[in-house]
């Protein structure tokens, strides 16, 4: 019993890993783009914010992932481990190109796979509430990120006070960009931690017969486990992701960091704390750059200046090769007489 129970666990650290390359982008790639951090010092910082924001504010949305999409009672070891590998899988072939994905997304993908082919997916969540969600909130910062680019930021560069050197060489802009970037990474803890760390607890509950009023020392117990695993991935694979994405899509300004990290990081903080939505903040983050981006060089120029297009076309093929192999995995387990339920 002991050696399939921990079999989840240590995907699910492989995966953490994972998580923590890719989340280290849209956390520290604007800091890291207006040279105010060494990539050095983002690891630790990266991972002590990740976890402090998943014991403080990641309750719901580990509750979305453990329960929200399938029937928690159905979170056996061999199910959990057949989601929790499959995301794993899909966000090491992003990592491994150098572009951060959607932890979320692969997940709730790789969540729904199961459900379906155990006839027991909450369509109401995920149509209702998780499909549209994923549509509004990087529309929603990239026009947040263009009209402030647009007609505040514009208009302050305009004036010469972007390029002063006595600004952008203070203190109080250096610490604030400091301050952005640790609460980017506070807010993905609020989400992405719940990827792992959610189905591990419903899994735990179950197998342990552990009673459901429980559940939330169980999902802090898990998070202790998971949440580490994030500085390693960024240690491992963030330097190629931020780079891609500190230098390669738009060249910051030190205001326009602020800016780009205070929005992506609010919107998926509200998503965390209000619902509990499984969310990405590497398209949040994403869309504000672009957002900045047409701001300063408009649409077109935005596009041919950059490798954006990349981006999408990964968005799109990660979280079907994550519900894909689920779905394999799942029906494999089933025909192998594996699928302990």
């Amino acid at each position: 019993m002991l050696i399939p129970f921990l079999i989840p666990f240590v995907i699910a650290i492989l995966l953490s890993i994972n998580m923590g390359g890719s989340g280290t982008a849209p956390a520290f790639s604007a800091a890291y783009g207006s040279n105010v951090l060494k990539k050095s010092v983002i690891p630790g910082l990266f991972g002590l914010m990740v976890f402090i924001g998943a014991i403080v504010g990641g309750k719901e949305t580990a509750k979305t992932i453990g329960k929200g999409l399938l029937d928690s009672q159905l979170m056996s070891f061999s199910v959990v481990s057949a989601i929790l590998l499959a995301v794993a899988i899909s966000l090491l072939i992003a990592n491994l190109f150098g572009i951060p994905q959607s932890t979320s997304q692969s997940t709730v993908l790789a969540v729904t796979a199961p459900a379906l082919y155990l006839k027991s997916l909450n369509t109401d969540k995920l149509f209702f509430e998780i499909l549209p969600t994923w549509f509004i909130m990087p529309i929603l910062a990239f026009v947040l990120s263009f009209l402030i680019g647009k007609y505040i930021y514009k208009p302050i560069r305009k004036r010469g006070y972007t390029i002063s050197k006595q600004i952008n060489d203070s203190y109080l802009l250096k610490g604030l960009i400091i301050i952005m970037s640790l609460y980017v990474a506070f807010s993905i803890g609020t989400n992405n931690v719940a990827n792992a760390a959610g189905p591990l607890s419903s899994m735990a509950c179950n197998e342990l017969n552990i009673s459901p009023n429980n559940y939330l020392q169980v999902m802090i117990l898990a998070t202790l486990i998971v949440a580490p695993s994030f500085a390693i991935g960024s240690s491992i694979f963030g330097d190629k992701i931020v780079q891609n994405t500190g230098k390669e899509i738009v060249l910051f300004g030190r205001i326009e960091a602020v800016i780009i990290a205070f929005i992506s990081a609010s919107l998926l903080l509200c998503a965390s704390l209000i619902k509990g939505i499984p969310t990405s903040l590497v398209q949040l983050n994403v869309a504000a750059i672009i957002g900045i981006g047409v701001a300063k060089l408009g649409f077109r120029n935005i596009f041919r200046k950059t490798e954006v297009d990349r981006f999408f076309v990964m968005w799109i093929i990660a979280p079907l090769i994550s519900f894909s192999l689920a779905y394999l995995f799942i029906y494999l387990l089933n025909i192998m007489g594996f699928l302990h339920l």
